[in-house]
């Protein structure tokens, strides 16, 4: 059984820089045994990365044309009990993206999630996703692989992959922390295969040292920076921008 103390000292040997920025997926499932259980997982993230800024998805894919509607308080993530918890939690700020929300905790989480009902497609540029890049920020998958790295999308887009963005848009709207409701029409993701072709940048980015690995828990974890993972996958996409639409 891991305690919240065996998780810190897991992070520390994955190399994360406690005063960097850190986005994380996360399969609680997949960590095993944890004393303290979900709560401890949280509490060893957050205390790690206290002099940093700590970023968790909090996407709600559900918002729809048939369901136009997400409420930053209310509106239950999609992926995953503990980004659900992480959103809920003290000094936690929601951004206010319908459907690719982003949950910050840090001292600059404010102006880090700032901006997003303005956005008109997932990741778009000025956005959260955008700001990763931006700062070189760390992006930790536990658990899962690079098929649920929410940043690739972003590549997508600021690289103009085909077939990553919808032509037309969806009428959405977000009801904001004082309970105005906004506009925030949306450009959505239409690829085929989603996001599962993302793992096919695995192997080149290990070869060129993008992609390390350790674990935190029982769990495989995957560790990249950002703006080299952005130039790897820009070469592939520049060379063919179908890269990301097939196995």
């Amino acid at each position: 059984m891991y305690t919240k103390n065996d998780l810190k000292k897991q992070l520390k040997e994955l190399g994360i820089d406690p005063y960097g920025t850190l986005k994380v997926h996360i399969s609680y499932k997949s960590l095993g045994k944890i004393r303290g259980r979900a709560d401890a997982v949280l509490d060893a993230l957050i205390e790690y990365m206290e002099p940093g800024l700590l970023v968790f998805p909090s996407h709600t894919w559900h918002i729809t044309e048939e369901n136009p509607v997400m409420d930053v308080l209310y509106t239950p993530t999609c992926v995953g009990i503990l980004t659900e918890m992480f959103r809920t939690r003290p000094g936690v700020i929601r951004s206010l993206h319908p459907t690719h929300a982003v949950a910050a905790l840090g001292a600059d989480a404010a102006s880090f999630v700032a901006g997003e009902e303005k956005i008109e497609t997932p990741c778009g540029v000025g956005g959260a996703h955008y700001k990763l890049w931006e700062r070189d920020a760390q992006i930790l998958l536990i658990g899962v692989n690079f098929s649920r790295s929410t940043y690739i999308h972003g590549i997508e887009e600021w690289e103009n992959a085909a077939g990553a963005i919808s032509k037309d848009k969806t009428d959405l709207y977000v009801i904001n922390h004082e309970g105005r409701r906004l506009y925030t029409p949306q450009y959505r993701h239409e690829a085929p295969l989603g996001s599962e072709t993302f793992v096919k940048l695995e192997t080149p980015a290990v070869i060129q040292g993008v992609l390390t690995f350790g674990r935190f828990g029982d769990a495989d974890a995957r560790l990249a920076k950002a703006a080299p993972l952005r130039a790897l996958a820009a070469g592939f996409l520049k060379e063919d921008p179908t890269y990301l639409l097939r196995f």
